[in-house]
C-alpha cells in the first residue's frame, strides 16, 4: 500500500471529516460538563456542524483525488452522496428539536450520535477500500445502536436497540469475513486494484465466496431482503425521529458504498454479482408490496415501504451501466424528499402531546388540516410513483437502465410490484379523505411544517423542471466509470 502522507491539501481535502469528528468531541465535552445538560446547545452546535460540513464538501477540491494510500477517494459520485447524507442528517436533527422538547428528553447525547453517525457514513461514502469500507460501516453501526435504544426507560426502544444490534453484529461478521476472503484470494483490499486483478482470467471460487458474504453484509445495512428482518421491528420500537433518520440517511450511505463496492471493485464479475442483485431485488419490491398490505401502524408500514424502495433502487444497481447508477442516485435523491416529507407528518400526529402511529388516527385528516392532509397524500402518490409526481420518475430512470440492458423480467416484476404496492398508499388517503373524521391533531412544529412543505414542493413541482438534478446525478455516476 501507498505510504499514507498527511500533507496540507490532504488535510483540507478530507475536512469535512475532520470537522464532525473533532466538533462531535467539543460537543460531547460541552455536554458532559454542563449543569442542565446543554441539550439547547448541542442540538444547535449539531446543526451547525453537519450545514458546515456540507458547505465543505461542496468547497474543497473533489475531483478523483485519493487520500491515505487510496483508502478514501474523493470524486463527484462521492460529493452527491454526501450532500444527500448531510441534508438527510441535518433534517433529521430539526425533525427532532419538537420531539426532545415535548418528551422532555434532556439527553444530549442524541445530537452527538447523529454527527458520528454521519461521520461513518461520509467514510463509508468515500470508502476506496475494504477496510475503510468496514471502518465507516462500524462507526455509522455503533451510534446506530444506541440512537436506537436512546429512550431507555422505554422497553420498545430498547428491545428496537437490542435486536439491531444483535442483528447488526451477525452482518458485520458476515461483512468481515467477505472481505478476509476477498483479500486472501487477490492479496489487496484496495478496490481498484481487486478489480484489475479480477478482471484477470476467470474469477476464482473463493473470490466468488467472499463477494457473495460482502453482498450480504451490505444487503443488510439498506436493508432488502432476505437480510430485511430487523426492520419492522426497529422502525415501530425506536423513537419517531429516531426511524425518520433511520429511513433516510443510512439508506443513502448504505445504497452508496453498495453502488462504488459493486461499481469499482468487481466490474468484471459483473455476471456473477447480477444474478445475486436481481433475486435481492425483486424479493424486496415483491415482499415490500405485500407484506405492507396488512399493516395498522404507520411506522411499520414505512418499513415495509422502505424495504420495497431499497429493491426498486437496486433495479438501478443490476445493469451495473453508467446510465443504471444514474438512475440510483436520482432514486436516492427523490426518496430522501418523500421519506422526510411523510416522517414530519407522522411526527405531527400527536394528540394532547401524546404520539399517535395507527394508521386509523389519520381519519378524516382532509377536514382537521386539509394542507396537512393533501402534501401527505401527494407524498404518498408520489411514494405509490404515480405520474407527474417525483416518485414516477425515481421508477422510470431504474426501469429504464434495467430494460436498456436486457433485464425485463426485472423491470415487468418491478410495475407490478409498484402497482400492488400502490394499494397501501391509496389506502391512507381514503382514509384521511373519506372516512369520518377522528380527533384532530396538535398544532405542527414550524420545524417539521417546514421540511414538510420543502418536501412537498419537491414532490409536486419536480417535473417543471427535472433538468438539474438529472445532469448532477449523470455527472456523479460518469465520475464512478
Amino acid at each position: 500500500m501507498d505510504m499514507m502522507t498527511f500533507t496540507a491539501d490532504t488535510l483540507v481535502a478530507f475536512s469535512p471529516e475532520i470537522l464532525l469528528a473533532v466538533g462531535a468531541m467539543v460537543l460531547l465535552m460541552i455536554g458532559a460538563f454542563s449543569e442542565d445538560g446543554a441539550l439547547g446547545i448541542v442540538t444547535g452546535g449539531a446543526i451547525a456542524l453537519i450545514v458546515t460540513a456540507l458547505a465543505l464538501v461542496h468547497i474543497v477540491p473533489s475531483d478523483g483525488l485519493r487520500l491515505f494510500g487510496s483508502a478514501i477517494v474523493l470524486d463527484g459520485f462521492a460529493k452527491f452522496l454526501k450532500t444527500l447524507t448531510l441534508i438527510a442528517s441535518a433534517a433529521a436533527v430539526v425533525m427532532s428539536i419538537d420531539w426532545m422538547r415535548s418528551a422532555r428528553m434532556d439527553r444530549f447525547e442524541y445530537p452527538v450520535l447523529i454527527v458520528l453517525a454521519t461521520l461513518g457514513m461520509m467514510i463509508m461514502i468515500s470508502a476506496g477500500d475494504l477496510i475503510a469500507l468496514y471502518m465507516g460501516i462500524e462507526l455509522q453501526s455503533l451510534a446506530l445502536y444506541v440512537i436506537a435504544s436512546i429512550q431507555r426507560d422505554s422497553t420498545r426502544s430498547t428491545e428496537a436497540g437490542l435486536k439491531y444490534f444483535a442483528l447488526g453484529a451477525l452482518s458485520s461478521g458476515m461483512l468481515l469475513y467477505g472481505c478476509s476472503l476477498i483479500y486472501g484470494f487477490t492479496g489487496t483490499v484496495e478496490l481498484a486494484k481487486i478489480a484489475a486483478l479480477a478482471g484477470h482470467g476467470e474469477a476464482s471460487v473463493g473470490l466468488v465466496f467472499g463477494l457473495v458474504f460482502l453482498i450480504a453484509g451490505l444487503a443488510f445495512k439498506v436493508s432488502a431482503v432476505p437480510f430485511h428482518m430487523w426492520t419492522p421491528d426497529v422502525y415501530e420500537g425506536a423513537p419517531t425521529p429516531v426511524t425518520a433518520f433511520f429511513a433516510s440517511a443510512p439508506k443513502i450511505a448504505a445504497m452508496a458504498v453498495f453502488v462504488r463496492a459493486m461499481i469499482s471493485g468487481f466490474p468484471a464479475m459483473t455476471p456473477e454479482w447480477q444474478q445475486i442483485i436481481v433475486f435481492v431485488s425483486i424479493a424486496s419490491m415483491v415482499l415490500g408490496a405485500f407484506a405492507a398490505i396488512g399493516q395498522r401502524n404507520i411506522k411499520r408500514l414505512m418499513a415495509y415501504s422502505s424495504i420495497g424502495h431499497m429493491g426498486f433502487a437496486l433495479v438501478g444497481l443490476a445493469p451495473g451501466s453508467e446510465s443504471g447508477v444514474k438512475g440510483v442516485i436520482i432514486y436516492l435523491t427523490l426518496y430522501l424528499a418523500m421519506t422526510l416529507g411523510t416522517f414530519a407528518c407522522i411526527l405531527a400526529m400527536r394528540r394532547n402531546d401524546a404520539p399517535v402511529e395507527e394508521i386509523d388516527d389519520l381519519a378524516g385528516l382532509s377536514r382537521n388540516n386539509p394542507l396537512m392532509a393533501f402534501i401527505l397524500a401527494m407524498l404518498l402518490f408520489s411514494l405509490a410513483g404515480i405520474p407527474p409526481l417525483a416518485g414516477f420518475f425515481a421508477k422510470f430512470y431504474v426501469f429504464f437502465a434495467a430494460v436498456e440492458a436486457g433485464l425485463y423480467p426485472l423491470a415487468v416484476i418491478g410495475v407490478v410490484a409498484s402497482v400492488v404496492g400502490a394499494y397501501y398508499y391509496l389506502r391512507i388517503v381514503k382514509i384521511m379523505y373519506f372516512d369520518e373524521p377522528a380527533p384532530a391533531f396538535d398544532k405542527m412544529s414550524g420545524e417539521l411544517a417546514t421540511v414538510l412543505g420543502v418536501s412537498g414542493i419537491i414532490v409536486i413541482l419536480y417535473v417543471v423542471y427535472p433538468g438539474p438534478l438529472v445532469s448532477a446525478a449523470a455527472a456523479a455516476a460518469k465520475a464512478l466509470f
